[in-house]
């Protein structure tokens, strides 16, 4: 169930009140062990009106009644007073890009009875078979909460300590402070590239005998300080930031066991060779599991933990000369004690591939994408086409069940249709939900024993614009691409100027078999442009080697956009001899990279957020790709938009640039736009730069996105030299 059209308001406008569209839609599920409940989060209370709030609250679908039932509603919690947020949770949320409020995350004890939330700072638990909500009176601001398995006791971060206190908000005490002399600090909190790149969004576990927790301490001291100024409000001081460029220190990272007296036994791994804490793991099938990482990604080692002295035991260790891959959902182990984890076979025809022990369960037909759940039978993964599929499936998504042993088809898909799917299980119970390239939104459907039992919910607004996508692939390298022409067009009304709208970097998916996340190419379609969505080389979803072959080289993302565009022009209307290209982060400095190095091809770029020079980009992220900027300053330069000697390798004739950036990112900071309009100044070439402020690297702001799409149509108009509408 969606929400109706609202044709009031104009589509920029609309998609930046909805916050594209996913506002309404339910999301963060939970499946109880005894396959009675489903817990989620939800913004709005109820269809009306419902697509534009940002508040979500926390639902328990009871799956005996069919019946839905709000578990707990930040408006009353906090007596209807603006949710405030504090400088860590501001932080929590932009590393993982959410711009809404209310209860965005929550976690709950094994059973599913107990919930925990943090709103405003303050700690709040849900009973939710009862449907009551409370706080519990404790220090702030509150960040992360976590119940313990067995319910008894919710572990929290507050002040730099990792904290507990009884369900019954009785007992609170800290169980790891940081050192009084020790500014810099902390406790049980993920550090910037933990959260930003590794995919590793907290710092504590519990065990599963809810009697102590493996605890990280991050030391920042270390790591360089950069400063975030904010130019609209000269009387403000600017922001501290740690941020570990490529080639400098990291935070250091430790790992601590601590009981729930605040005793603490130091986990022990070679932190020299693996500095990096990439996965841990701690279930009632094995002992604490860590996935540490080298600084080069080249090695990695998965360690047990003895939880009594601390020391660890290397189970596995995995080399690869370009780099490993992190994977959602692994390590693990199944409920027999055997090691589950994604490989990347070696080699042109390698493939990306499920393991578990030393069995191989998969094979190139299928590029395994993440574990979604181990169960006593199977594991279920998510994974795209792979090489020698006998289907492409362009844009693809779909979960599948794979069996750890016995008779029968070893692999069985789950998910039905074209589309991205995903999904939640527990026992019996699976929550699938689907997203489809010709149906607006996404459907939650509830399986018990692969038949459907109930459906959630979505207030999701349905969109004024339909999707109309072309997935297709192009060249002989079979680039997958998204193709959106304008819905009047005809053949008599000839070519249309081209508007290449790519991502183009890695984990950056654009071309996916989805409504929704095509609607602003769409808007561009119908302002009279084509609009063509390509991922090249480095993109995720089809082969280890097709990401890995930007190693070192991501102008190579460049040329496949460059092979995308001719190629389609033997298929679709495209005017050569206008093209625009337009993105966001990677995808504007792939934007500014075609309009400086491209000039032949590209005739305007809108250049969003870009990074220009990759030194001043963070570590793990920059060094995978492109190694230490010390030990291979040639590759920076040649891949840097600039360098301190100005432009690399810009070509003629100049093509115009419009250059929009937050002035609060903290992600890709400013220093990149300013760096680079400098560079082109002097180099007297035509731009514009548009500062946001206040804005991050995500522009939630509703006016502020809407603008900008509308500035950017300006912009590509007058450079394409294209005729305005009529008013």
């Amino acid at each position: 169930m969606t929400s109706p059209r609202d044709e009031s308001v104009s589509f920029p406008r609309q998609y930046a009140r909805t916050q594209r569209f996913t506002l309404g839609a339910p999301r963060g599920f939970t499946v109880s062990p005894d396959g009675g409940r489903v817990v989620f989060v939800r913004s709005g209370s109820g269809p009306a009106g419902a697509g534009t709030d940002r508040s979500h609250r926390l639902w328990v679908l009871d799956l005996e009644t069919g019946a839905e039932r709000l578990a707990a509603d930040p408006e009353v919690l906090l007596a209807g007073a603006v949710e405030e947020l504090s400088a860590e949770e501001r932080a929590r949320r932009e590393r993982a890009r959410e711009g809404s409020g209310g209860i965005v995350g929550y976690a709950v004890d094994a059973a599913v009875e107990l919930a925990a939330f943090a709103l405003s700072g303050r700690l709040f638990t849900a009973e939710l078979r009862a449907g009551t909500a409370r706080e519990l009176p404790v220090p702030g601001p509150v960040v992360d909460p976590r119940p313990s398995p067995d319910g008894r006791l919710v572990a929290y971060v507050a002040g730099g300590a990792l904290r507990v206190t009884g369900a019954d908000g009785t007992g609170d005490r800290v169980l790891a402070g940081p050192e009084a002399e020790a500014e810099g600090v902390g406790y049980g909190l993920a550090e910037f590239i933990a959260s930003e790149e590794m995919n590793r969004g907290r710092g504590f576990w519990w065990s599963p005998g809810s009697d102590r927790l493996l605890v990280a301490r991050v030391d920042e001291r270390p790591v360089r300080r950069w400063w975030i100024a904010d130019p609209a409000h000269p009387d403000r001081e600017p922001q501290a930031v740690a941020y570990p460029a490529a080639g400098t220190a990291n935070a250091d990272v430790r790992l601590f066991v601590v009981d729930l007296a605040g005793n603490r036994t130091e986990v022990v791994w070679d932190r020299d060779a693996f500095p990096y804490l990439a996965r841990v793991h701690w279930s009632a099938d094995g002992p604490p599991l860590l996935l540490v990482q080298a600084r080069d990604q080249r090695s990695q080692a998965y360690l047990t933990v003895d939880p009594d002295s601390g020391a660890t035991r290397t189970v596995r260790r995995e080399e690869d000369p370009v780099w490993l891959e992190l994977f959602t959902g692994v390590p693990a182990w199944t409920a027999d004690g055997r090691l589950v984890r994604v490989e990347d076979q070696r080699g042109e025809g390698g493939a990306r591939v499920l393991a578990v022990g030393d069995r191989v369960l998969t094979d190139a037909r299928l590029h395994v994408r993440a574990v979604l759940d181990v169960g006593t039978e199977d594991v279920l993964i998510s994974a795209s086409a792979g090489e020698t599929a006998e289907a492409r499936e362009t844009g693809e998504i779909h979960v599948y069940r794979v069996r750890l042993d016995g008779d029968g088809p070893g692999v069985e898909r789950i998910s039905e249709g074209a589309g991205v799917h995903g999904a939640v299980r527990s026992g019996a119970v699976t929550v699938l939900v689907s997203a489809r390239p010709d149906v607006p939104g996404s459907v939650t459907r509830v399986l018990r024993d692969g038949k459907r039992v109930a459906e959630v919910a979505s207030y999701a607004r349905t969109p004024g614009l339909s999707a109309g996508v072309r997935l297709t692939e192009a060249g002989e390298r079979r680039i997958p691409c998204a193709v959106l022409l304008p819905s009047g067009w005809t053949e008599g009304d000839g070519p249309l100027p081209v508007l290449m709208d790519p991502y183009g970097g890695p984990h950056g998916q654009r071309v996916t078999a989805a409504h929704n996340p095509h609607l602003t190419s769409r808007w561009f379609a119908e302002q009279g442009f084509a609009v063509i969505v390509a991922d090249g080389r480095g993109m995720p979803g089809r082969s280890p080697a097709w990401e890995k072959s930007i190693s070192r080289d991501f102008v190579r993302s460049l040329d496949d956009q460059v092979d995308a565009l001719r190629a389609l022009a033997d298929s679709f209307p495209l005017d050569l001899g206008r093209v625009a290209i337009r993105g966001w982060s990677f995808g504007g400095y792939l934007a500014a990279l075609a309009a400086l190095r491209r000039p032949d091809v590209f005739h305007a770029a809108v250049v969003g957020a870009p990074v220009t020079d990759w030194r001043l980009y963070d570590t793990h992220y920059t060094e995978r790709y492109l190694g230490r900027p010390d030990e291979e300053p040639e590759v920076y330069a040649a891949n840097s938009l600039l360098t301190d000697e100005g432009l690399t390798e810009p070509r003629l004739p100049a093509r115009p640039m419009m250059i929009v950036h937050g002035l609060a990112d903290d992600n890709v900071v400013m220093a990149h736009t300013l760096r680079l309009s400098s560079a082109l100044l002097a180099a007297g070439r035509p731009h514009e730069v548009l500062p946001l402020s206040g804005v991050t690297h995500m522009t939630p702001q509703e006016q502020v996105a809407e603008n900008l799409l509308l500035l950017q149509v300006d912009f590509l108009r007058r450079s394409l030299g294209l005729a305005r509408p009529p008013a």
